[in-house]
C-alpha cells in the first residue's frame, strides 16, 4: 500500500503526477497533480487499478474537497503529432502548472519526468508507493472515463462506456464496420489499418 515515506522526505508541498490513458486508440490522455494536505488524506488511496469504480468516485470526490488537484490534457489530435510519449509528457506538464501552487518537489510515476524547471523525480510503480501519486492516479483515471462515457454517448457502437477506449472486441469490430471517428488516434496501428481500409 502507498504511504507519505517519499513527501516526507521534502520541504514545502509536494505534487504527485500520474497518468491515464495512454494505450486507449481513442480519446486523450489525461494527466493529475495532487497536492495532498497532511490533516486530511483520504483514507484507503491506492493505485486506480487496484480499486473499484464505486470507490474511486468516492475517493475523487473527496480528493476534490480536501486536497489541491490539478488536470491536464492532451488531445487526440496532439497525442498523433508528438507521439503518445511527448503528448503524455505535455498533459503532466498541464496537470503541474494547473495546480497554481509552487512546489518543493513533483513526484511522477514512471521511470522519466517532463522536460520542466520544477524539482522532480521519477518512481517507478509509484501509485502503489506513494499516496500523493496514488491520489493522482485517481484523479486522472476518474476524469478520462467520464470523458470517454460522454464520448459514447455522442459515438455509439464503440462500447467507449466500458472500454473506454482500449481495443476490446466491440471497439476493433466497430472501427471496422463503422471506420475511424475524430476521437481515434490514427497514429495507433489498428486505427490506422482501418483508416486505410475504408
Amino acid at each position: 500500500m502507498p504511504d507519505y515515506a517519499h513527501e516526507a522526505r521534502h520541504v514545502g508541498p509536494v505534487a504527485g503526477v500520474d497518468e491515464a490513458g495512454r494505450g486507449p486508440l481513442a480519446g486523450p490522455v489525461v494527466a493529475a497533480a495532487v497536492v495532498l494536505d497532511r490533516d486530511c488524506i483520504p483514507d484507503g488511496l491506492n493505485d486506480s487499478k487496484q480499486l473499484s469504480a464505486a470507490r474511486r468516485a468516492v475517493l475523487h470526490a473527496r480528493l476534490i474537497e480536501c486536497a489541491t488537484v490539478g488536470v491536464g490534457i492532451a488531445t487526440v489530435e496532439e497525442i498523433d503529432r508528438l507521439n503518445i510519449l511527448w503528448a503524455t509528457m505535455l498533459a503532466m506538464h498541464r496537470a503541474v502548472d494547473a495546480l497554481g501552487v509552487a512546489c518543493g518537489m513533483v513526484l511522477v510515476d514512471g521511470n522519466r519526468c517532463p522536460d520542466w524547471t520544477h524539482p522532480s523525480v521519477a518512481i517507478v510503480g509509484g501509485d502503489a508507493a506513494s499516496l500523493s501519486i496514488a491520489a493522482a492516479s485517481i484523479v486522472a483515471k476518474q476524469t478520462r472515463d467520464a470523458m470517454m462515457i460522454e464520448a459514447d454517448a455522442l459515438h455509439p457502437g464503440y462500447g467507449w462506456a466500458s472500454n473506454k477506449g482500449y481495443g476490446a472486441k466491440v471497439h476493433l469490430e466497430a472501427l471496422r464496420t463503422l471506420g475511424p471517428t475524430p476521437m481515434h488516434r490514427r497514429s495507433f496501428a489498428p486505427v490506422r489499418q482501418a483508416c486505410l481500409s475504408l
